[in-house]
């Protein structure tokens, strides 16, 4: 059996405007483009979108998991609608020194640790080489290699430098840039299909 492959994406800065730790539908607006980019790869590659998301305001008492959950609810119905639906939304509540009472701990899925992504490829039986990941934070990029994402895509406003020894990336400005890379992707791993990045068929 062919494992699948699957689009993940970070949600503050990515799906959502990063106004810092926002947990409300009032604070969440949806960042220009997302919806394209979510409805080009479930129509075109036919595979699930999936979040994976640091939330260490849970963690530190700046709100709770029933109001996380509340607002990823009314967040995946707005993707339905747009004809794009998440297929799930994992989590990391943790954070190792402001985290709260048992919130307070170095946690293997806070990115940029690999956890969320480990856990959704054996949930959906993905080979993660054939996956594609796009964050807006190094930490993002860095899980995403941990775990072995084949295309990590850092969406920016500006060029960053990395670091000596940091892992690679296609840099894009904004989400519609990301767009163009993923489909300039898709469109060479169709034409190569000895590449370990080719999409299943």
């Amino acid at each position: 059996m062919t494992a699948h492959s699957a689009l993940f994406l970070d949600r503050d800065g990515i799906i959502n405007v990063d106004r810092g730790y926002v947990h409300t539908i009032e604070e969440f607006e949806f960042t220009p483009g997302i919806f394209d980019l979510a409805r080009f790869w479930v129509h075109e590659i036919d595979r699930p979108i999936i979040v994976t998301t640091n939330q260490s305001g849970i963690g530190r008492g700046y709100f709770d998991e029933t109001s996380f959950a509340q607002l990823t609810e009314w967040m995946c119905s707005r993707f339905e609608i747009e004809r794009a639906p998440i297929a799930r939304v994992y989590h990391c509540p943790f954070h190792p020194e402001d985290g709260v009472g048992s919130y307070k701990a170095d946690h293997g899925w806070r990115k940029p640790a690999p956890g969320m992504f480990l856990q959704a490829a054996s949930d959906f039986d993905l080979n993660l080489a054939r996956c594609i990941a796009v964050g807006d934070r190094m930490s993002d990029i860095e899980a995403a290699a941990a775990a072995g994402i084949g295309l990590r895509i850092l969406v920016q406003a500006k060029d960053l430098q990395s670091a000596p020894g940091a892992p690679s990336y296609a840099h894009a400005p904004d989400l519609r840039a990301a767009l163009a890379i993923l489909r300039a992707h898709v469109s060479a791993s169709a034409r190569s299909p000895a590449s370990s990045l080719n999409f299943p068929q």
